[in-house]
């Protein structure tokens, strides 16, 4: 099996414009081979949702989600381009799945862009530290590894779809896109917790 490198991921990610997540696991079930990868993203839809994404959403809707007897409460915005679409039922599932996702999950942040540059940086040094004394030509792939774990815990849409696991939340509002055939972006969330 070919090895997957990070810039094999990047080349991957820049010709379609989907997220690096779903480019490795492209990547990694095409054995590296990058014209069957993208053929594999555009069957999934993802490469098409890439293309829409640059589409400006301005519609949309204020979805709250209150779990464990009003303990814990999520209020998201999910954009969309129409107001037609914003009354949809497909979109209003696909606002109230991602706010139970969020009440489950926790993430901190939309995606690894909102990150702070300063935390990014502690985490990357914290990475840097555990790879102490591994060989040079191995500790970029590992820390870039681990960055890719980190945010695949704290980044709402890097993190596993708690309904598909085998997909992340950003593969889940992609395949969305598809459905639909408007942009469709996550705004921002709050997610409230007594105690």
């Amino acid at each position: 099996m070919a090895e997957i490198s990070a810039k094999m991921v990047n080349d991957l990610r820049q010709r379609s414009g989907a997220g690096m997540m779903e480019c490795k696991k492209a990547l990694v079930e095409t054995h590296g081979d990058m014209e069957e990868a993208i053929v594999l993203l555009k069957k999934r839809g993802i490469i098409n949702a890439a293309k829409k994404s640059g589409r400006e959403a301005t519609e949309g809707t204020i979805q709250s989600y209150i779990h464990n007897g009003g303990r814990l409460g999520v209020l998201l915005e999910l954009n969309c381009e129409t107001d037609f679409v914003a009354k949809n039922e497909t979109f209003q599932q696909l606002a109230k799945d991602i706010c139970m996702h969020i009440a489950a999950m926790s993430p901190i942040y939309v995606s690894a862009s909102d990150i702070p540059p300063e935390v990014e940086a502690r985490e990357r040094s914290i990475a840097a530290e555990q790879c102490a004394g591994k060989p040079a030509n191995a500790m970029e792939k590992i820390i870039s590894g681990k960055l890719a774990k980190w945010h695949s815990e704290v980044c709402l849409l890097d993190q596993p779809f708690i309904k598909a696991q085998e997909i992340s939340v950003g593969t889940y509002i992609a395949q969305s896109v598809a459905t639909i055939g408007e942009n469709i972006k996550v705004g921002r969330f709050i997610r409230y917790q007594i105690g």
